[in-house]
């Protein structure tokens, strides 16, 4: 089954270009403001929008992340005002890929077969889930693949040859390579450090390699995009967007990430 994150990445792929992917959390500093910077994106130059389900105990996430996730919460996000957000979005825009990026908790108090039966419904493509390792697949990540989402999976530094295989078993759509061992919005991705194990990667998964965290600059994010598949930045934007920038000034400095990641 093709996911319009497989379309897209054959697209790119076609074109000679890399993926620039942006994180923005769902609800953050309001659904309203939200979901405009959401439908702004794509024009923006986003090829795949990550969109942050808000949590309690963000346990991966840096405060920058976390303090988002409390805005959203204070302000009523849930998962279910989440994919309602994702289901505007689609109004206007089908082709996108979106995928819903959090934590186990909140789909399991949904219940899995709801969950995936409306996220479908939403326009969701693709599921990471931070906190479920390959020892649970059966939870959610083969469910997920037999409703036609995939399910995306992080790798680290520290993911050796030993465990990788088993991490990529059931990825599908790309594998999230963390550039830096850590929480997110601390440190700084290497282009160096990060080309060999984009090549391991790429090698044991047969998939796109999309790195993350630490990318914050343009020109970071070009140099990134030269040894990887694509890039991904969250915090960068999130913080631009917590501290009250207008939806305008958020965009243009997505599409400057976007360009930057778009001349590699």
């Amino acid at each position: 089954m093709t996911t319009r994150i497989d379309t897209k990445f054959a697209d790119l792929k076609a074109q000679g270009k890399k993926a620039f992917v942006s994180y923005i959390m769902a609800g953050d500093p309001d659904f309203d403001t939200s979901l405009e910077i959401m439908q702004g994106l794509p024009a923006a130059g986003v090829d795949v929008i990550e969109l942050g389900l808000p949590f309690t105990d963000p346990m991966a996430d840096g405060p920058t992340i976390q303090l988002a996730g409390q805005r959203a919460l204070e302000g009523g996000m849930t998962l279910k005002r989440t994919l309602e957000m994702a289901s505007i979005f689609r109004k206007t825009d089908n082709t996108t890929p979106i995928v819903l990026m959090g934590y186990y908790n909140p789909i399991y108090s949904m219940g899995v077969d709801t969950f995936l039966s409306a996220a479908k419904t939403a326009g969701i493509d693709g599921l990471i889930i931070v906190d479920l390792p390959p020892e649970e697949d059966t939870e959610l990540c083969l469910p997920a693949q037999a409703a036609g989402l995939n399910f995306i999976r992080l790798a680290t530094p520290t993911t050796d040859d030993k465990r990788l295989p088993r991490v990529v078993q059931n990825t599908s759509g790309f594998v999230y390579y963390v550039s830096i061992t850590g929480i997110t919005g601390a440190g700084e991705a290497d282009a160096a450090d990060v080309a060999p194990e984009v090549v391991r990667i790429q090698k044991q998964s047969g998939l796109p390699v999309i790195v993350g965290f630490g990318v914050n600059t343009p020109e970071k994010s070009r140099a990134i995009a030269e040894v990887a598949d694509g890039v991904v930045v969250g915090s960068a934007i999130v913080a631009r967007i917590g501290r009250g920038d207008s939806v305008t000034d958020v965009l243009d400095f997505v599409k400057t990430l976007a360009d930057g990641a778009h001349a590699a």
